[in-house]
């Protein structure tokens, strides 16, 4: 039986042990003296985890951010990053709240929590809080009406749960379940533990009914269940009654323009030297139109700041850099392309049908993008031109899946074309369908920015060139994906591949016929989603290769067969072009107030993994006041007038 153990690995090179005595925070240092709160040594576990980090800081400070809606609090769980494993920087999965798992033939986890941890409320976290989500919640037809989440079920079984020990819960399944570590160090991670000391009081299985009833009815549910999923909210994070494991714990009721979060009592990370962490004493989150947030960062309102900045915003936000004590960042995005191409192969159209799934046409689309185009007229040729695929820093990459079909060739493209048959043209030398239509591609999108019409105008000219007319159609969101859904969109634009930086112990679901939600194959997708019962099934063979190769990753125990599988999924999806990339890597303005320490000049801006901010550790972001202090003193001192 072969085990794989996940060890505790720092980001940077710096020793995992504390250096002497835990530190009291100041900002709990009253609370501690009056006896309201026990001492740092006894609220945090007895083997914390120790945050490496570039410089060790110093405790305190306000950090101002601005958002644009009230859901926007559960930001403060993505940037948080409190997972039970999580990514590092170099995307390797360590323990986090655990401190250690156990994983053997890739299908038998068994994880370690760390004694002494508590909740936000100073309750013991432990393997009971496991224990009441897996048997009272997730298998409560009420609360969990569709049963255990996907990722725990493995060809529809669900794993056997036990509890070893307060600080020791196991999880196995008769197959590898790849899926299980990645899904619990998400952006939006698996939660398989909840606090059930808090949320009891809220289930029928352990309430007084006549206190559960007063309850529900004071809280304007219509059961208990929906109050108990109401108060149960630990990503939504708009509970500031629900115990929490993040570094900053809501403190705000919603709704309101202004929440605030402060640091976490219990918190179980420290720094070296000693120091609990967050170091950051409260965040305060102003909540304000998406539009006018670039204004608002550029004028000096925010101290960490890239949520609702776009590229297009860097040269307003370059200007204000000095006048309002900020620096611009520009970190590398993650999806596979910033806006790529999607033919629906689903289309209801028999004739545009049967063209969408020659692999030839396809391909000649692709060739006549003119990417370099693309990337020096809207992005200034800082970004990577190519395909919808992973890129150069994930360990999944080659240069050819990224160039596969994505030179600028018309003179191939109309050679394919003519090669397919379609040799009719109209007066003004545009290319006819089989069934004399014009040959007019409306591309439609969700109308949601500039960005994609701007994209369209150029491949529009490009394609003219290959005798095809791009017409552009912006849709309501709701509308546009129903079009697509339906088989009405002959082809769409959006966002390429979500996961650019995958490893081979990520899920390779998005290359694969999986979801309704992928634009190039809906009805595959769908038939995959709902097993059958809806959609359609593949019927093109490299689709239905991507399938089994997909089912065949998440048999697979070994990162050695992982790989292999990744790569020739990649190879396929290249071969292929079922989706038209045009540039990735596009640069994310991150602005971070002068005063602001240990956040990266270079990084990637990504959902998931990355968790954008989270992979960086913001609990160990730190204010500076040494130099406001030294500029205060500095403005004090009159300065001589010269004639």
């Amino acid at each position: 039986m072969k085990t794989i153990g996940l060890v505790l690995a720092l980001s940077i090179a710096v020793p995992s042990t504390v250096r002497g005595e835990l530190q009291e925070s100041p900002f709990f240092t009253q609370e501690v003296a009056s006896g309201k709160l026990s001492r740092v040594n006894e609220r945090l576990p007895s083997d914390p985890e120790v945050a490496g980090s570039e410089t060790i800081g110093n405790p305190g400070g306000e950090l101002r951010m601005l958002m644009g809606g009230p859901k926007d609090t559960r930001m403060m769980v993505v940037y948080g990053y409190a997972r039970l494993v999580g990514y590092t920087p170099a995307l390797t999965l360590v323990p986090d709240i655990l401190t250690s798992a156990d994983v053997q033939d890739g299908r038998i986890f068994t994880l370690h929590l760390r004694s002494g941890h508590k909740w936000s409320d100073g309750h013991p976290f432990t393997s009971e809080d496991f224990r009441y989500w897996f048997e009272d919640v997730a298998q409560n037809n009420q609360l969990s009406p569709s049963g255990l989440p996907v990722s725990m079920m493995v060809q529809g079984e669900m794993p056997r749960f036990e509890v070893l020990d307060e600080t020791t819960v196991r999880y196995v399944w008769t197959r590898p379940n790849p899926l299980f570590l990645p899904n619990l160090a998400g952006a939006d991670p698996l939660y398989i533990y909840c606090p059930s000391h808090y949320l009891k009081q809220f289930h029928e299985k352990f309430a007084d009914k006549v206190t559960l009833d007063a309850l529900v009815k004071t809280h304007n549910q219509r059961n208990w269940a929906a109050l108990h999923a109401r108060m149960d909210t630990m990503y939504r994070n708009d509970n500031p009654n629900l115990p929490s494991l993040e570094p900053w714990i809501l403190k705000t009721k919603p709704p309101s323009d202004r929440f605030i979060f402060e640091r976490n009592p219990y918190y179980y990370r420290v720094d070296e030297a000693g120091h609990q962490l967050p170091y950051i004493d409260r965040v305060i989150m102003s909540i304000a139109d998406s539009k006018i947030i670039p204004a608002k960062t550029g004028a000096g309102e925010s101290d960490l700041q890239a949520r609702y900045l776009r590229f297009d915003n860097y040269t307003f936000l370059k200007e204000s850099e000095q006048r309002n004590n900020y620096k611009v960042h520009l970190w590398r995005t993650g999806p596979g392309s910033q806006l790529a191409l999607y033919p629906n192969l689903n289309v209801n159209d028999e004739t545009w049908r049967a063209l969408v799934r020659d692999l030839r046409f396809r391909r000649a689309l692709s060739l006549a993008v003119n990417r370099h185009e693309i990337n020096q007229a809207i992005y200034f040729g800082l970004a990577i031109e190519g395909q919808n695929t992973v890129l150069p820093q994930s360990p999944l990459y080659e240069p050819e899946y990224r160039s596969a079909w994505a030179n600028f060739d018309p003179r191939e493209a109309n050679r394919l074309l003519d090669l397919i048959g379609l040799t009719k043209r109209d007066s003004d030398g545009m290319r006819l369908l089989p069934d004399n239509r014009p040959m007019e591609i409306i591309v439609e999108n969700s109308g949601e920015s500039t960005e994609q019409s701007d994209v369209l105008e150029l491949v529009r000219d490009s394609w003219r060139r290959i005798g095809i007319r791009l017409f552009a159609k912006p849709l309501q969101l709701t509308l546009f994906r129903r079009r697509v859904f339906s088989g009405e969109t002959l082809m769409s634009i959006d966002k390429g591949i979500e996961n650019g930086l995958a490893t081979a112990q990520m899920s390779p679901w998005e290359f694969a016929p999986t979801s309704q939600q992928q634009l190039q194959w809906p009805k595959w997708g769908q038939y995959y989603e709902t097993k059958g019962k809806a959609g359609e099934s593949p019927d093109l063979p490299s689709a239905t290769r991507l399938k089994e190769l997909y089912e065949d990753w998440l048999g697979a125990a070994l990162p050695a067969d992982q790989s292999r599988i990744w790569h020739a999924m990649l190879q396929i999806w290249a071969d292929e072009v079922f989706s038209i990339g045009t540039v990735a890597g596009v640069l994310q303005p991150v602005v971070v107030s002068e005063r602001l320490r240990n956040v990266p000049e270079e990084g990637s801006y990504n959902w998931d993994p990355g968790a954008f901010f989270g992979i960086f550790k913001p609990d160990t972001f730190w204010l500076d006041t040494s130099d406001a202090r030294a500029k205060s003193a500095s403005s004090d001192v009159s300065t001589p007038v010269h004639p």
